[in-house]
């Protein structure tokens, strides 16, 4: 049985990042990812990056005469290249090292101080110091009659998998991740159908913005079918039937592909955390404090696997409050972490930071509001772009930004530029008068914040 200092579960950005750094410090690591196919984590494998390649190629859709299913076809192949590179790239940063070792096979704790390895060829049981759980998440299947008999259903993850353009895509879930693939194959060339059991569209936006991005989406023509709720799943021929209600209707939608994006859950199940003193909630999200150490001793949880944003860069953060507990001065937690930004790479990109209107009213916040539109920005004429909407919301009273919410291009990139202003808690008129490069996205800013005078 061998023994290391520290053992990570999930080669997820959190994880080898962490294992990289103990590494380098001298100390044993064992990295555990149980398939060959998702060294480096979710992100590089099967979400942000091929997700994002796919948004860039569909943009690109416009400027091409070939035709849609080939120019499909060969984004598929882009995307698969990226991530094989960037896979190879990540096992070998960690393999080649001599005080890490990979073990690729399914981990399951014994106790708290061993797991047992199981791969195609062996079993084996390891022990260590210390276990850091980054398992990530996976898709929640909702229990629709016909969806695990179905040949035509697609997860987020094995829809980028088909190499076919689906002529008509019906996609079950009207959040971030089903608009952003409904923008992908809209632009693509798909016939696009989403339906959403909520009654109203992008419940957690402002109703401006979420208004607006109806509008844009719509536009090419995605259609959007909402307080519906799907109840049957059947595979006719080379289709798939979709049964919903609406209200008091019975209606069919036939499709040629059925993405399924409900949500997605803690990838705990078949870890074993019943053998340990691991506590989990009735959602399988390992309990965590502050810290992030688990309710075992020696055993810390990252990333998704513990509850909260799913994103990459949060993951990453994650490293930096454990990092700061074993080479920093452990001042950095979770209660630290405040206005956490997100992009959803729709066309334009939907970016956020910090607080809505809404939001503002129910906690009664003082606050003033000001939006302006996309294409009074001079770059979204040049780049051809001008769909969306920019808002923002001060507080009157010591003039600090409470949130801004970006539908535009490049988007992703202005937010930051929000995000920092906030954190270093500078006033609005910071960004108002800030020098900004012309002509540039980011410009928009001065604009947007002179609104409030």
């Amino acid at each position: 049985m061998k023994h290391y200092d520290a053992i990570i579960i999930g080669f997820g950005k959190a994880g080898k990042t962490l294992a990289n750094t103990l590494a380098k410090q001298g100390k044993q690591v064992a990295m555990i990812e149980k398939s060959s196919e998702m060294y480096g984590g979710t992100c590089i494998n099967i979400a942000c990056i091929p997700t994002k390649s796919l948004v860039y190629q569909s943009n690109e859709k416009k400027y091409s005469e070939a035709p849609k299913e080939d120019f499909y076809r060969n984004s598929i192949e882009e995307k698969d290249d990226l991530t094989s590179l960037l896979r190879d790239k990540n096992f070998h940063m960690l393999a080649d090292q001599d005080s890490v070792m990979v073990y690729t096979a399914k981990a399951s704790f014994l106790d708290d101080h061993t797991v047992q390895l199981t791969s195609e060829t062996e079993t084996l049981e390891l022990t260590a110091e210390k276990f850091f759980i980054n398992t990530g998440s996976l898709p929640v299947i909702p229990p629709i009659d016909g969806i695990k008999e179905s040949n035509f259903v697609y997860t987020s993850t094995t829809l980028q998998q088909l190499d076919t353009l689906p002529e008509k895509l019906v996609i079950i879930g009207g959040g971030y991740i089903g608009l952003e693939f409904a923008s992908i194959y809209a632009n693509f060339g798909s016939e696009v159908t989403v339906l959403d059991n909520s009654s109203t569209f992008l419940p957690r936006e402002d109703r401006d913005i979420a208004e607006e991005v109806k509008k844009v989406l719509e536009a090419k023509d995605i259609n959007f079918i909402l307080d519906s709720n799907a109840t049957s799943i059947i595979d006719q021929d080379d289709t798939v039937t979709v049964k919903y209600e609406q209200g008091d209707n019975k209606i069919d939608i036939a499709a040629s592909a059925l993405l399924i994006a409900t949500g997605r859950k803690p990838n705990t199940d078949g870890l074993g955390l019943e053998n340990t003193t691991v506590e989990v909630d009735d959602k399988g999200t390992i309990i965590v404090d502050d810290y992030l150490k688990t309710t075992a001793a020696n055993i810390w949880a990252l990333g998704d696997v513990k509850g909260g944003p799913q994103f990459t860069y949060t993951s990453l953060d994650d490293f930096r409050i454990i990092r700061d507990q074993f080479v920093g001065e452990r001042k950095y937690s979770l209660k630290d972490r405040q206005n956490i930004p997100d992009s959803v790479f729709i066309d334009p990109v939907l970016s956020h930071v910090g607080i809505n209107e809404d939001t503002a009213k129910e906690k009664e916040i003082p606050y003033k509001a000001a939006t302006m539109k996309a294409g009074e920005v001079p770059r979204t004429r040049i780049i051809k772009q001008t769909d969306g909407l920019l808002k923002a919301l001060i507080n009157p009273d010591t003039k600090e930004i409470l949130g801004c919410t970006l539908f535009c291009a490049e988007s992703s990139e202005m937010i930051n530029i929000v995000r920092l202003t906030m954190e270093a808690k500078l006033p609005y008129t910071t960004l108002r008068d800030h020098i900004f490069t012309h002509p540039s996205m980011s410009e928009a800013l001065n604009d947007l914040f002179s609104k409030f005078d």
